[in-house]
């Protein structure tokens, strides 16, 4: 079986749209029928609507129904008719015989040409060939073809003469193959969503204006930007089948520091997410979180995200064969951390702190209730970690004193990170604005990533991993320990199973000399995506199953899929 027969048992038009690499198009289920929808930056589907209801009638008039879904084309029972994509910009509907279609479009002129006024869409219009009968009632456009076929299109593409529907199929199916071929071998336990999720990863693909680079987006549902660490996690999966489009997404996620070395949390359509200042007026007095006793309220908050930027280089090495490449990115990776210890170390203690929960990652922790900044373990873990390879890489290329500058610093924060220890509570706590944090989440578990814990403190995560009342719950590990007041079998990083954490502390796991739990781990991780039917967002820990909200066909729970099945199948 083919990568992409693995990955078609999948595409349900519901958790995975039927759409192409490189286009904003997402064509789902609606009512009888189809919707086709844009993606755009924080914007809903129900926002970006293209066509409202797209249905197709066979020669008797009856409705035909979705039979067949593929990554290159969806069949409509057996009326002989298949939609498929003409080019990035554009859906091509045909088939022989007589058919019809009846498209539901919002604000639909006169000369068939329609006006979502979205940013890639302002425009959209339609042409047919082989249409013997057109009835415009209103919104509503039904077609009659005795074969032939429809094109919908979008900018550009909305005046494009209708499209030879055969070569259309081809060229889409070609697309698809050659994405396909570059999927990683892996077990054959694994191949199936190991298939769907690279199927994820390039359904994902689109073009940001003026990037001169593809980036894989977090989902084309809701997330159309590139988020710094997912792109870090992005490109630690795709490096094992498109190493070149993984350097893409760390380029994108270095191309705009600020002046100071700081990375922004987003690069998006319209531009960057760096700071608070970046947002509409009316988002801002929501984000600045005022009355911290450290934090100045009325100063524009920095928004990043947790600096995991040499983690992600340095997993390419060995797959880019780019050294100039390297040594900028290095060099940018280099003043991302002197740039969280100079301008994110809010209270002057020597160990940052988070000055927003955007620069978290973890938005929604209950950490986060505490006043701002909060000095976090999760935090420490990654700075230390990043000293490290820092002074790793400055060894390699004989930069003797920066060396030895990442390597005082680490062992300075790491002895700031054990301080957070508490020994009465059994973990690592996290302040906020000095204060101490009452609830014990996955941010305590993370500081495995050093390597470097002293073994008491080791024990003590692994007794937390072990405890049915904090994180051995049926599908591990919750975000929030079970005992906890504030944990959610639901709720955004209150409780549910996410695919980067578990990531994270099987790769601390095994740093800290535990290998074999670290694999015990990285297997569930993949039985609990498997399990739950795809790559979602976040996972229940009592069921395994998608959490109500999650978004689905998640790019970093598919890539980080592909990079442990990978690792596993060694």
């Amino acid at each position: 079986m083919t990568p992409a027969e693995r990955a078609a048992r999948y595409l349900d038009l519901e958790n995975a749209p039927f759409t192409l690499p490189g286009s904003r198009i997402l064509v789902l289920r609606a009512h009888s029928g189809l919707t086709v929808c844009l993606a755009e930056y924080e914007r809903r589907l129900d926002e970006s609507m293209l066509v409202r209801t797209l249905r197709v009638f066979g020669a008797d008039g009856r409705l035909a129904p979705v039979s067949d879904v593929r990554p290159d084309r969806i069949a409509f029972g057996d009326a002989g008719v298949t939609l498929t994509f003409d080019g990035p910009d554009a859906l091509s509907l045909g088939g022989d015989g007589r058919w019809s279609v009846e498209l539901d479009l919002p604000g639909l002129a006169p000369d068939h040409v329609w006006r979502p006024g979205l940013p890639s869409a302002a425009t959209a219009g339609w042409s047919a060939t082989g249409a013997d009968d057109v009835v415009v009632t209103g919104d509503t456009v039904r077609l009659s073809f005795g074969g032939g076929s429809l094109r919908l299109g979008i900018g550009a593409a909305a005046a494009t003469a209708p499209a030879d529907h055969p070569a259309s199929l081809a060229r889409t199916l070609t697309v698809w193959d050659d994405w396909f071929t570059r999927t990683p071998a892996v077990r054959d336990d694994l191949a199936d969503m190991t298939a769907f999720c690279w199927w994820v990863l390039g359904a994902n693909i689109v073009s940001l204006p003026g990037r001169g680079a593809r980036a894989v987006v977090p989902s084309k549902i809701g997330y159309v930007g590139v988020w710094q660490w997912d792109a870090y996690f992005i490109a630690s999966g795709l490096r094992h089948g498109d190493p070149e489009l993984a350097k893409e997404q760390l380029k994108l996620a270095f191309a705009f520091p600020t002046v100071d070395g700081q990375l922004p949390d987003v690069v998006h359509d319209e531009g960057v997410l760096a700071s608070s200042d970046d947002l509409p007026p009316g988002d801002r007095e929501n984000l600045r979180r005022a009355g911290s006793a450290i934090a100045d309220p009325t100063a524009p908050i920095p928004l990043t995200k947790p600096p995991l930027a040499a983690w992600a280089l340095r997993r390419l090495e060995g797959f880019v064969d780019d050294p100039a490449w390297f040594d900028t990115a290095w060099a940018t990776v280099a003043r991302s951390q002197e740039w969280w210890f100079a301008r994110s170390d809010l209270d002057g203690d020597g160990m940052p702190e988070y000055g927003h929960p955007y620069s978290s990652g973890l938005d929604d922790s209950p950490v986060f209730d505490a006043e701002l900044p909060v000095s976090s373990p999760d935090l420490a873990a990654y700075l230390i970690l990043q000293d490290d390879l820092l002074a790793s890489r400055a060894r390699a290329t004989g930069d003797v004193e920066a060396a030895e500058r990442h390597t005082a610093r680490a062992a300075r924060t790491l002895e700031l990170l054990e301080g957070m220890w508490d020994e009465t509570a059994g973990f690592f706590r996290s302040s906020g604005a000095g204060t101490p944090v009452g609830s014990e989440t996955a941010v305590s578990l993370l500081p495995l990533l050093t390597g470097r814990l002293p073994g008491r403190y080791v024990a003590g995560i692994l007794a937390a991993l072990d405890d049915p009342d904090r994180f051995a719950t049926a599908w591990t590990v919750p975000t929030v320990a079970r005992r906890d007041p504030d944990f959610s079998e639901e709720r955004m990083w209150r409780g549910p199973v996410w695919v980067n954490v578990n990531a994270l502390l099987a790769e601390g796991l095994a740093v800290s000399g535990h290998p074999d739990r670290a694999r015990e781990l990285a297997e569930q991780t993949l039985r609990l995506v498997i399990h739950g039917g795809g790559p979602h967002e976040y996972f229940t820990p009592g069921t395994g199953r998608k959490a109500r909200t999650a978004t689905t066909a998640f790019g970093w729970s598919a890539a980080l899929f592909v990079d442990l099945a990978v690792q596993l199948s060694a």
